[in-house]
């Protein structure tokens, strides 16, 4: 018999201890899904912070940056010198403390020999280390710079250039992220099967190609050449925005018969668009046929949509089963939370140095319910309580790294 749930359910991490040493967006995605998730994440922020810890959006009222904070929910915050000999005994002894809860290690660490996975091998035999590059010969890559390489900005944009266009979602970078955490609880299972460490390597590159490659984007065009643009229409399917009466502008999609009919019968053009299957020999049940006559198809369309009202076309569409969405702006989606209307998985905190921010749970819900949320430890807030916690550390020891710039945060 499935037991009963009383309250909210214990998060399925609650134990487990990974040291976070990474900066910008793969790592400390990674770090906060597992922190989201119950484990306690320890992030070692360099004396002064991280390359990242001032990186845009900043706050308006403080100054202080909103990306910072918000990638680094719910973890603590310990504040190293990391360019002292006794400071990175501490990150080594952290990372490699005792327990099979413990020793897990999540980081993007680049040019610091003192924390390879052999260093820290030698000091825990089954450490797990899951370290996030740019490359798989080591070199530098980011999002941006990754995305071009792969081709995917050469298939982003209008139609009528063929000027590349960047995507200003890193969603390499967030992909890596997710790949560093399934990596992690792999090696974790392996480890508590046969008592063995992991050193395992993750490619921000490889993460793009793989994915690509995944989709079949290159074997397709290996067959017949790179892919013509198409603007906003969806490839191999049908996919159109189209322009309503009072200027808004939608997106629809159907992928299956059945969505390909609802959007006939809401549009009416049912009658019409079995006329033009006839006069061309296409079954428009057939993906491929939408798409390949998906100009013609969305011509016939046009004029409904620009006879209505968004609102009017809305309520056509919903009604009828459309696969459908409304085009709108980040603005739109805070006047929904603001409102109330938005999905549960955003919520308001109140972030330290900031103040009320726009935050997210986890989006994984636990027996239908979405987890608890966090704010992001200040600077070296943690300090003194991991390292008395993890490595007992007295107050007299902590007392002089504090004297001696070892280590930051509040005394």
């Amino acid at each position: 018999m499935t037991p009963v749930l009383h309250g909210p359910p214990t998060p399925p991490l609650t134990g487990l201890r990974v040291v976070e040493f990474a900066s910008f967006v793969a790592g400390p995605s990674a770090g906060m899904t597992l922190a989201q998730l119950g484990a306690e994440v320890i992030r070692i922020d360099p004396a002064g912070g991280a390359a990242d810890f001032h990186r845009w959006p900043v706050s308006q009222r403080t100054g202080a940056s909103l990306y910072w904070a918000s990638l680094n929910r719910g973890k603590r915050s310990v504040e190293i010198d990391v360019r002292t000999e006794r400071g990175r005994e501490l990150v080594l002894a952290l990372s490699t403390a005792p327990g099979d809860h413990a020793g897990l290690v999540v980081d993007n660490a680049v040019g610091r020999p003192w924390f390879s996975y052999d260093a820290l091998a030698a000091r825990r035999g089954d450490v797990i280390k899951v370290h996030i590059g740019g490359r798989s010969d080591g070199g530098p890559a980011v999002d941006y710079t990754v995305n071009t390489e792969v081709g995917v900005t050469d298939l982003t944009g209008p139609a009528d250039t063929r000027t590349p266009v960047n995507h200003v979602l890193p969603a390499w970078d967030l992909l890596a992220g997710t790949t560093a955490t399934t990596a992690l609880l792999a090696a974790l299972h392996r480890r508590r099967t046969t008592g063995h460490g992991s050193d395992l390597r993750i490619a921000l590159a490889d993460v793009a190609l793989a994915g690509v490659a995944n989709l079949g984007w290159f074997s397709e065009v290996r067959e017949r050449g790179d892919r013509p643009r198409h603007g906003n229409f969806v490839y191999g399917s049908f996919g159109a925005d189209f322009r309503t009466g009072d200027d808004e502008r939608v997106m629809v999609v159907a992928l299956t018969p059945r969505q390909w009919q609802a959007l006939c019968e809401a549009t009416g053009t049912a009658k019409v668009v079995a006329a033009l299957s006839d006069a061309v020999g296409a079954d428009f049940d057939d993906e491929a046929a939408r798409y390949t006559h998906r100009e013609t198809l969305a011509a016939i369309m046009r004029p409904w949509f620009a006879a209505r009202t968004i609102d009017e076309a809305a309520e056509a569409l919903t009604t009828t089963g459309v696969l459908w969405s409304r085009y709108r702006t980040m603005s739109d989606v805070v006047t929904d939370f603001e409102a109330g209307i938005a999905s549960p998985v955003l919520t308001e905190l109140d972030q330290p140095g900031i103040g009320p921010v726009v935050s997210a749970r986890n989006p994984i819900r636990d027996s239908s319910e979405y987890g608890p949320v966090a704010p992001a430890a200040a600077l070296g807030a943690d300090t003194d309580a991991v390292l008395a916690e993890t490595l007992g550390l007295t107050d007299a020891e902590l007392g002089a790294l504090h004297d001696s710039g070892i280590i930051g945060g509040p005394c």
